[in-house]
């Protein structure tokens, strides 16, 4: 009975009361109200000191607040584009908001309830997006473009394609951008290097999309995360929670950062002609920056100040190191004491032959781990088929469980003569000849495939050749020259007659 849509029950009530002379209870009764409310209804009528009948020029708004003027006195509207923002700060409550708004207009304010009910009202209004509440520093939404950028060789005329990584804080919106080379481990790591720089801090969790570069199997319940993007959220200390396949609501903020960024960067590139990458990052962060200071439409301040105020005290501080790449591969160790990584093999202790390990290369270095320890450390490279060995990785007796040089040599005499001279020519050209067991036991292993005669014709053949290898040997067999006469054997014809100028024309 307080509202002001139920001020013509009020004047029933006052018609009953003083126009027909009805007791209190009568007039509850007529009207299904209370007696409470007829009472206090013909008090507040009194203290008005009004008259009844109730003057023609009075209007229903005039009368209630004559009737009710506390209760019905403007109300002072809270911010709730502030108080959005404020609720996004970890620990706030909506009821200390209203706590605050009470104090600051005691008697203007609505009560906690209405408070509540308005503000809810307000967020349904708001885009789709705004309705997800995110706490400040907790996640950051990561995703490519879909639109890629030309890069043109200035010289070729060649035009490349590159990728658009696109990183979103939840709380505040702000925004980071890249461009790299392709969605692959290395250009999607470096990205988020790059990214957790931009923001300077780190995040609690990172919600990327499901590429392969950063989850191997998609899972609602358990995925399963690519190991050099575990290694990476380890360096800074955070985790990573993929979105949920065909879960687009998963990174809402995600697909929303990236349509703002093809709109309102790579729209204004696509005119521009860009020779390497570093140009067009260079323009992107000039865009970036600007997109990042445009005032919001709905909100208060834009997303380089909410940055400011919400993200960026909570961010966790990044590394004493920043993140370096990590190409991780697993390998097993073989007979000879050696991984293969990039068709170079590198040395690790030989107590670990027939182990499995992983092997960690960087752009300067090569780290060997097994079981987690790291076994073995060497700088990388380039030469493919090349080997980089340490001596104290080397049996001191030169020997590796029950093969040795002797065996391997009694092995190829009993398949032939010139088998043997393959396997010590192996052997001999190595710096040690335990570095020639795996070429040595990959060409005896042939003979499983091509029978003992076949091996040793093909050894001879290699010899001939002055290219006595397994890969010979092995390259002979496949195309089964084995057989064929060297070149130079052949038969050649007499052939003389008077169009043939002899060797004296040409002195």
């Amino acid at each position: 009975m307080t509202k002001t849509t139920d001020i013509k029950k009020v004047k029933e009530i006052l018609r009953l009361k003083f126009g027909s002379h009805l007791s209190h209870r009568d007039v509850a009764k007529s009207l299904n109200v209370g007696s409470s409310t007829v009472s206090d209804i013909v008090v507040r009528f009194n203290n008005a000191l009004l008259i009844w009948p109730l003057p023609d020029i009075l209007s229903d708004d005039e009368l209630t607040n004559m009737l009710y003027p506390v209760k019905n006195a403007k109300r002072v509207v809270p911010d709730y584009g502030k108080m959005d923002i404020e609720l996004r700060h970890k620990g706030m409550t909506k009821l200390l908001l209203w706590e605050e708004y009470q104090r600051s207009n005691p008697h203007h304010c609505y009560g906690y309830s209405q408070y509540c009910e308005n503000y809810t009202h307000w967020k349904s209004q708001q885009k789709r997006s705004m309705r997800q509440t995110h706490k400040a520093g907790e996640k950051i939404f990561i995703d490519y473009c879909g639109p890629t950028m030309p890069i043109v060789n200035p010289d070729t005329g060649e035009c490349r394609r590159v990728q658009v990584f696109v990183a979103v804080l939840g709380a505040s919106n702000y925004t980071f951008a890249i461009a790299t080379e392709s969605q692959k481990s290395e250009s999607w790591l470096n990205a988020h290097s790059r990214m957790f720089e931009f923001f300077g801090g780190v995040a609690e969790l990172l919600v990327p999309d499901n590429l392969k570069a950063g989850v191997i199997k998609a899972d609602r319940f358990e995925p399963t995360l690519n190991t050099s993007y575990q290694a990476l959220a380890s360096h800074y200390g955070c985790a990573v929670m993929p979105a949920r396949p065909r879960k687009p609501k998963d990174k809402a903020k995600a697909e929303n950062s990236v349509l703002i960024v093809e709109r309102w960067i790579m729209a204004r590139l696509r005119h521009q002609v860009f020779h390497t990458l570093a140009a067009l990052n260079q323009q992107i962060k000039i865009l970036l920056d600007d997109l990042n200071q445009r005032p919001f439409q709905r909100l208060p301040g834009c997303r380089k100040e909410l940055f400011e105020q919400l993200d960026k005290p909570v961010l966790k501080p990044l590394p004493a190191t920043p993140y370096e790449y990590t190409d991780i591969h697993r390998a097993k160790v073989g007979i000879d004491y050696h991984v293969l990584y990039r068709e170079h093999f590198y040395s690790v202790p030989h107590v670990h032959v027939g182990h499995q390990v992983y092997v960690h290369a960087t752009q300067r270095l090569v780290r060997i781990y097994y079981q987690n320890e790291c076994i073995a450390q060497h700088v990388k490279s380039t030469r493919k088929g090349g080997f980089t060995c340490c001596d104290e990785h080397m049996p001191l007796n030169h020997q590796h469980q029950k093969w040795s040089p002797g065996r391997l040599k009694n092995w190829a005499l009993q398949i032939g003569d010139s088998t043997l001279k393959v396997v010590t020519a192996i052997l001999e050209k190595k710096p040690h000849p335990e570095l020639g067991y795996r070429a040595c036991l990959g060409l005896l292993n042939l003979a499983r495939q091509y029978g003992d005669t076949r091996l040793e014709q093909a050894c001879h053949k290699a010899i001939e050749i002055k290219n006595p290898c397994r890969a010979s040997v092995a390259s002979i067999l496949k195309s089964r020259l084995e057989n064929t006469p060297a070149q130079g054997d052949e038969d050649t014809p007499n052939i003389s007659h008077q169009n043939i100028r002899g060797s004296d024309y040409y002195k």
